[in-house]
C-alpha cells in the first residue's frame, strides 16, 4: 500500500492523538509522536469534537428501515444493527429468519447481544482479565447483529469490504470481545469497510435434532447459517455504508479462522465472499453427522421427553436448555467414548447440503478463492503468570512431552531444538505445543485448487511479565488492525509493536483489494507452495523462511502417522 502516513496523520489530528481518548495505533512514528508532544495547549483544545451524532447525522438506509449511529473521529459507526430476527422460542434451532421491518430511525449506537454462553471469567484477579479485558454485555438469544465501520455512507464509492468473525472456537465470543477486533483505525487508514459479526455458537447454533423430522433437518448447522446470512445482509445492504458488495474479504481468528474455512467449503458462498484469512485457527473437515444425530438423541433423553415432544426444547430459558445440552453431552462421552468430533461436540456438521462430508477444497462446493493463513509461534503452553518454568531443562521438557508423546518424546524435542538452536527449553515445549500440523495440512489442501495461497507466521514478543507472553494465541489480531496502542495489554504499545502493525496492515489491505498481500512496508512475499513451505515472518525484522520447522514438524507428524 502506499500510504502517506505523514498525511494520515494529519487527517487524524495531533490533537486527537495527544488526547488518547481512544488510543489510536495510527501514530505512524515515534518521530512524529514526538512532535506531537511539543505543541502547547490550544493546539489540543482546539481541534473540534471527536464524535458527532444529531438528527440528521450518520442515518443509513437497510433492507428493513433505517438506522442512526454517530461518528467517531471522522469514521461513521454502526453498532448492533440486526441483520435476522430473534432466535428464541419458535426460532431456536432454526435458520436464521428475516427481521420485521422497522418505521422511524432506529439507533445504532451500542453493541448488540451478545449469543448464549458461558462467558470467560472476568475475575478482578485473574490476569487473563488483565490482559484481554473480555466485552460482554447483555446476552440473550436476540443476537444475530452486525458492525460497521466506514469512511462514507452512499457515496457512490466501492470500498473493499472486510468481514470479521471472532474466536473462542464455536461455544463463546462476541465481534467485539476484545479491543483488539474494533474497526475504526483500520478502516480510516485504509479507506475499507469493516464488518463484525454475532451470530448463534454452542448447543443453540450447532444442536443436531435433525434426526426428530423435517423440521429441524438445519439445526445442527444453524450458527453456520446465521453467518451465511450475516453476509447475505452485507452483500445485499454495504453500498449504502460505502462498501463493495463484490469485494467481501472475511478474517478470522482461532475459531473464526476455523469460520473461515468453513464458509469457503460452503456452495452458499459463491459469489458472497471472495477472499480469506484464517488466523491460529482452520480446518478441513467438520463434525460427522452420526456422531451430532447421535447427542440429539441424547439431548432428548436428558430431557426425559419423547421424540414427539422436541418441540419443547425450543420453550425451555435458555440458562436451562444449555445446562441440559452439556450435560447430555458428557453422558454420552462417558457412555460412548471417544466422541469422533472434530470441532467440539457442538459445532458444524457436514451434512453433505451446507458443507461436504469429504475434506474441504476437493469439493467442488469449495471456493476457489485467495487465502492468507497465519499462526503464532507460541499459541499455547506459555504461563505468563509463572516464572519458574523459565528454568526448566532440556531433561524437564522432553519428561513433560512424554506425556503426551511417550519414548518420542525425546525425538521431537530435538528436532525442533535443532529447528530452533537459540530457543529455550521452555520455548522447544511451548513451539511442539503450538505446533503448524494443521495450518500445514489446511494450507496443503487449499493448493489442490488454482488460487493462491499465502503462509506467515507471527513471531512479536511483547515485553509484559517479564518477557513470558511471548507471541501468544490472539497477541497478532490488533497488529492486522492497527490498534496495538488500543490493545496495550496485548502488545505492550508504543513505537516497536506499531512499527510491524503498519507493515502488516498494509500487506492486509493490499490483499483485501487484489488477492495478493505484497506491499512496499514488507519484503516479496511469495506464493505458499507444499515443496518450499515459503512462509513470511512477522516480527521486528520481517523476512520470508522456507518452511522453517520442517524437520520438528515431520518428526511429529511421524509419530501421528505410526
Amino acid at each position: 500500500m502506499g500510504i502517506n502516513r505523514r498525511k494520515f496523520l494529519k487527517s487524524v489530528g495531533l490533537g486527537t492523538i495527544m488526547l488518547g481518548a481512544q488510543p489510536l495505533t495510527a501514530l505512524a512514528s515515534e518521530a512524529l509522536v514526538s512532535d506531537s508532544s511539543s505543541q502547547d495547549r490550544k493546539d489540543i483544545t482546539d481541534d473540534g469534537p471527536q464524535v458527532q451524532i444529531g438528527d440528521h447525522i450518520a442515518i443509513a438506509d437497510t433492507e428493513y428501515g433505517k438506522v442512526k449511529g454517530y461518528i467517531m473521529r471522522g469514521i461513521y459507526t454502526f453498532l448492533g444493527i440486526p441483520y435476522a430476527a430473534d432466535t428464541s422460542g419458535k426460532n431456536r434451532f432454526m435458520p436464521p429468519c428475516k427481521h420485521k421491518p422497522w418505521t422511524g430511525v432506529r439507533p445504532a449506537v451500542f453493541y448488540g447481544n451478545t449469543a448464549p454462553q458461558d462467558v470467560y471469567s472476568r475475575a478482578s484477579t485473574s490476569y487473563d482479565m488483565f490482559v484481554d479485558h473480555w466485552n460482554y454485555d447483555e446476552i440473550s438469544e436476540n443476537c444475530l447483529c452486525l458492525n460497521i465501520w466506514t469512511q462514507g455512507i452512499a457515496d457512490g464509492k466501492k470500498r473493499p469490504v472486510v468481514v470479521w468473525l471472532h474466536g473462542g472456537g464455536f461455544t463463546r465470543g462476541n465481534g467485539i470481545e476484545q479491543d483488539g477486533y474494533n474497526g475504526e483505525n483500520i478502516t480510516r487508514y485504509g479507506d475499507i469497510v469493516y464488518c463484525s459479526i454475532n451470530h448463534r455458537l454452542g448447543v443453540f447454533g450447532f444442536t443436531d435434532l435433525s434426526a426428530f423430522g423435517e423440521k429441524y433437518k438445519d439445526s445442527g448447522n444453524a450458527g453456520l447459517l446465521d453467518m451465511v446470512a450475516a453476509i447475505r445482509w452485507i452483500h445485499d445492504n454495504i453500498a449504502n455504508f460505502g462498501g463493495d458488495p463484490d469485494n467481501v474479504t472475511v478474517i478470522g481468528q482461532s475459531g473464526g479462522g476455523a469460520k473461515v474455512c468453513l464458509l469457503a467449503a460452503m456452495p452458499e458462498m459463491r459469489g458472497l465472499i471472495h477472499k480469506g484469512v484464517a488466523l491460529s485457527g482452520s480446518t478441513i473437515r467438520a463434525n460427522k453427522p452420526e456422531y451430532s444425530r447421535l447427542l440429539g438423541e441424547y439431548i432428548l433423553r436428558e430431557a426425559g421427553l419423547s421424540a414427539t415432544e422436541v418441540d419443547k426444547l425450543q420453550d425451555m430459558p435458555w440458562r436451562d436448555y444449555m445446562e441440559l445440552a452439556y450435560r447430555a453431552s458428557a453422558r454420552m462421552e462417558r457412555e460412548e467414548g471417544a466422541s469422533g468430533m472434530v470441532r467440539g461436540n457442538f459445532g458444524p456438521i457436514g451434512d453433505g447440503v451446507h458443507l461436504p462430508q469429504e475434506k474441504f477444497f476437493r469439493s467442488s462446493s469449495s471456493l476457489d478463492i485467495p487465502m492468507i493463513f497465519c499462526t503464532t509461534f507460541h499459541e499455547w503452553g506459555v504461563n505468563r503468570a509463572d516464572s519458574t518454568q523459565e528454568m526448566i531443562t532440556a531433561a524437564q521438557a522432553i519428561e513433560r512431552l512424554s506425556e503426551h508423546y511417550g519414548e518420542k518424546a525425546k525425538d521431537i524435542y530435538n528436532a525442533y531444538s535443532r529447528n530452533f538452536p537459540e530457543a529455550k527449553p521452555i520455548e522447544v515445549l511451548i513451539l511442539v505445543h503450538s505446533n503448524r500440523l494443521s495450518v500445514i495440512e489446511a494450507a496443503t489442501a487449499k493448493k489442490q485448487q488454482n488460487a493462491p495461497v499465502y503462509m506467515a507466521w507471527f513471531g512479536f514478543c511483547p515485553s509484559l511479565f517479564d518477557g513470558r507472553m511471548r507471541a501468544f494465541h490472539c497477541l497478532d489480531i490488533s497488529f492486522w488492525f492497527l490498534n496495538t496502542d488500543l490493545m496495550v495489554t496485548h502488545s505492550g504499545g508504543g513505537s516497536r509493536p506499531r512499527k510491524l502493525s503498519y507493515k502488516m496492515a498494509d500487506a492486509l489491505l493490499s490483499f483485501v483489494r487484489t488477492g495478493n498481500p505484497n506491499c512496499s512496508s514488507l519484503p516479496k512475499w511469495p506464493e505458499f507452495t507444499v515443496k518450499n513451505g515459503e512462509t513470511m515472518i512477522f516480527n521486528d525484522v520481517c523476512e520470508v523462511k522456507n518452511d522453517p520447522d520442517r524437520e520438528g514438524r515431520t518428526v511429529l507428524m511421524n509419530y501421528f502417522k505410526k
